[in-house]
């Protein structure tokens, strides 16, 4: 197992995800299947894996106290819990607080809950769930306080190290780290994000990881082979990779990408069977990054997945819409659209406010001759306008 540098910590490079453990059933937070979960967390154990993450809503909740009780056999210096305070699940009004219709007196008493049912004294890891547009203002909110009461904690020595996850765009974890800093917090030391050869360029990834990188944090990594999409790819993707070096499987391949990472200390991967685990230890046994040239066909399967605009984000194209619209954000989405509309893209695109959205584009046209890329901006907006209806 190869193992990195954190902080006073040595992090197995490789994470154990328990978001998608084997289930008894089919669907998202289907009950655990306790048996060959247990399994797996032990061989994960055994095999050099120090690093579990869970939270609150995993299976429906199950995660954290299954997690709790399976590791609970080993000793307790010799592994790391992750969890994460769900501000996306919370709603606060009239000083009023609710996770998932659950009331809650406060923070504090949701983090209380949190590690009794891990049936631990303390978090080696613990995280804010999903900073995001959607989420940036209940994690702002100094009513509510859910900063203070993570800090807290962490004074108080029931928080190790604490961080943030976020699907949000790279604009929007700067302008969180740059909110608390400016308040002097500089408690926040690592960030997990989706992380992958597609998401490198389709969800801005690489600006993610710069944003991260010059504000002093690490990147954490979750979402490796986004969701299992990229475990088993299309024949046209299949033929390049395996003319490229037919011994590696896909995953492989997403995974040694990442080792090309600097900053990366963690690689999460929600492994739902014995298979998974034992073929990701194996790659994770040495340290085997992608060359650029492999690197390169990794691109060149990308353009068989889906059709990207050639958008470098310049900002041209801004300078005479007259809705002052965030195009080169919207082009950007609209690629992402195109391969999956998936519910961190909606709540994105939910977030943007009245008359920011592609149908508020009124089809003027000014920006096209602006575009150094000869994009047709005004039917890329027209199309994603439609995809939404």
């Amino acid at each position: 197992m190869i193992y990195k540098p954190f902080k006073d910590k040595k992090l197995s490079s490789l994470g154990f995800g328990a978001m998608r453990l084997p289930a008894t059933a089919p669907g998202y937070g289907a009950p655990i299947d306790y048996p060959k979960a247990k399994e797996m967390l032990e061989h994960a154990y055994h095999s050099g894996i120090n690093y579990y993450d869970t939270s609150y809503f995993y299976h429906n909740g199950d995660s954290e106290r299954f997690l709790g009780e399976t590791m609970s056999q080993f000793p307790r210096d010799s592994w790391y819990l992750a969890s994460k305070m769900p501000g996306n699940l919370m709603r606060y009004e009239n000083g009023k607080l609710e996770v998932s219709g659950t009331p809650f007196a406060n923070p504090k008493a949701v983090f209380e809950f949190q590690l009794n049912r891990c049936g631990v004294e303390y978090f080696d890891f613990f995280m804010l769930h999903n900073v995001s547009e959607g989420t940036y203002g209940i994690y702002t909110n100094e009513e509510l306080g859910i900063i203070e009461a993570v800090l807290e904690e962490k004074k108080n020595g029931r928080i190790k190290h604490l961080g943030i996850s976020s699907h949000g765009r790279h604009g929007t974890i700067d302008k969180f780290l740059n909110y608390v800093k400016s308040r002097g917090i500089n408690d926040f030391e690592f960030v997990m994000i989706q992380q992958n050869y597609m998401d490198w360029t389709l969800q801005e990834a690489a600006k993610k990881q710069e944003v991260i990188t010059r504000h002093g944090l690490s990147v954490f990594v979750m979402e490796p082979l986004r969701g299992g999409r990229l475990a088993s790819l299309a024949p046209p993707a299949n033929a390049i990779l395996k003319e490229a070096r037919p011994e590696l499987s896909h995953a492989a391949w997403a995974l040694k990408f990442l080792q090309t990472l600097d900053n990366t200390p963690v690689v999460l991967s929600g492994m739902s069977s014995m298979d998974q685990l034992c073929e990701n230890i194996e790659i994770f046994s040495k340290n085997e990054p992608l060359t650029l040239a492999e690197v390169d066909t990794l691109q060149k399967v990308l353009e068989t997945m889906v059709d990207t605009l050639p958008c470098t984000n310049c900002g041209y194209c801004m300078e005479e819409c007259p809705q002052a619209l965030d195009i080169p954000t919207l082009l950007t989405m609209y690629d992402e659209a195109k391969f999956d509309m998936g519910w961190f893209l909606q709540a994105a695109l939910r977030a943007l406010g009245e008359g920011k959205k592609p149908g508020d584009c009124i089809g003027c046209g000014k920006c096209n001759p602006l575009c150094p890329q000869n994009i047709d901006i005004v039917e890329a907006l027209e199309k994603f306008s439609g995809m939404l209806k």
